[in-house]
């Protein structure tokens, strides 16, 4: 083994023991209270390891925290969340634990031991001046808060470093699709449904017009997925509905597409007679397109060969990250070097032990070999448009 796959291996019972601490504080989005005790965990934890007290920036009663190490401008942006999709009670039915190999425990994976490998990466380095750790809390709703910080701070730095879980078998996060998310309201007239319905507007009519208008919007050849989801309509069962709502999750590959359904959604138009139709929403995440990945991957891959580790795999995958936002302001990004395991969001989460310090040494000589030599910035721009004023992926 190599000087840093050994150093990392011989911490391998700290990073545990800092993973049974974060996995141990249950922080779901939703719970403001729960994310800012998960926050002084992970303050504490990332103190121990970096020897520097972060900043704690709550916004809106959401609480984020950021470290910018050394006197150096900020160069390498080290990027992930602390939030999870974990009810309160999860950690009573799935406790932490590690056996046969394998760490179990909600939030494990996606993406708790993603943060200790970055304490423990940085603090690995010889010399951390130049790199920025934040860790937000509400990336699982969306980043409605932390939006525009992650945005901030990508746009200072040469790389951002993106410590969600892997793809499968450990596979680097190359690209990821865009999202859009809308929600199309129905305006008719109500009117009793036994008595006189020739005097309403159906509702329920007017949305499947319209869903099945939507419904013509993909484009499976470039990987466009325009999916109605969530439908309500009407009030009682003996009446012709006034209103009702569908909502639609837009994943593009290319800016190019965002922009084409987008349009596509706002030129929607009532087919029944008095209807009125309005759409709200657009754009959330801009995709993160194989361009902005490239130059880190190939890194990557020298890196690897490098330390004697197997040679990295990258993929694009469907769902959507911060590392959306990073490459949105043309910031070189390279997402998935966070854990190795699986079971995101189910009740199989988990991490292989086994892999946690090679990703943590790969991590660790990355951010060393940016900090020497940063690559220029893609030129890419954000086609979600202005940051804080769209929500809502869930993925």
């Amino acid at each position: 083994m190599t000087p840093l796959v050994t150093h990392m291996t011989a911490a391998l019972p700290r990073i545990l023991d800092d993973l049974a601490a974060l996995v141990g504080r249950e922080s779901p989005s939703a719970d403001l209270d729960a994310v800012a005790r998960s926050a002084d965990v992970v303050a504490e934890l990332g103190t121990a390891r970096l020897g520097v007290r972060p900043e704690r920036i709550v916004i809106e009663g959401r609480t984020h925290l950021r470290w910018r190490l050394g006197d150096a401008p900020s160069r390498v942006l080290l990027l992930g969340h602390h939030d999870t999709v974990w009810p309160i009670g999860s950690l009573a039915r799935r406790p932490f634990s590690v056996d046969g190999g394998v760490v179990r425990g909600p939030g494990c994976f996606d993406m708790k031991a993603g943060l200790v490998m970055a304490f423990h990466a940085v603090a690995a380095l010889p010399d951390p001046s130049g790199v920025t750790v934040l860790v937000t809390g509400d990336e699982e709703l969306g980043s409605p808060t932390s939006r525009w910080l992650v945005e901030e701070e990508a746009s200072d730095c040469a790389a951002a470093l993106v410590l969600e879980a892997s793809a499968d078998g450990g596979a680097l996060k190359t690209g990821r699709k865009g999202v859009s998310l809308y929600e199309v309201r129905v305006h008719g007239r109500a009117a009793h449904a036994g008595l006189e319905p020739e005097r309403g507007v159906n509702a329920t009519v007017e949305l499947a017009h319209q869903v099945l208008a939507v419904n013509g919007l993909p484009d499976p050849r470039r990987g466009t997925s325009v999916t109605p989801t969530v439908l309500t309509s009407g009030s009682t069962t003996n009446t012709v509905p006034g209103s009702g709502r569908f909502a639609v999750d837009v994943r593009v590959r290319d800016a190019a597409e965002q922009s084409r359904v987008d349009r596509a959604m706002h030129a929607l138009r009532p087919v029944l007679p008095d209807a009125r139709v309005e759409i709200t929403g657009g754009p959330n995440r801009p995709p993160l397109e194989p361009h902005a990945s490239a130059t880190l991957f190939a890194r990557a891959v020298v890196l690897a060969d490098r330390l004697g580790l197997p040679e990295p795999v990258g993929v694009a995958v469907g769902g959507a990250s911060d590392g959306n936002f990073t490459a949105g302001v043309g910031t070189p990004t390279l997402d998935g070097l966070g854990a190795v395991g699986g079971g995101a969001h189910a009740d199989d989460e988990h991490v292989i032990v086994a892999e946690l310090p090679r990703r943590g040494a790969l991590l660790a000589a990355l951010a060393d070999d940016l900090l020497a030599d940063p690559p220029p910035r893609t030129g890419a721009r954000d086609a979600a448009g202005p940051a804080r004023t769209l929500e809502g992926d869930r993925s």
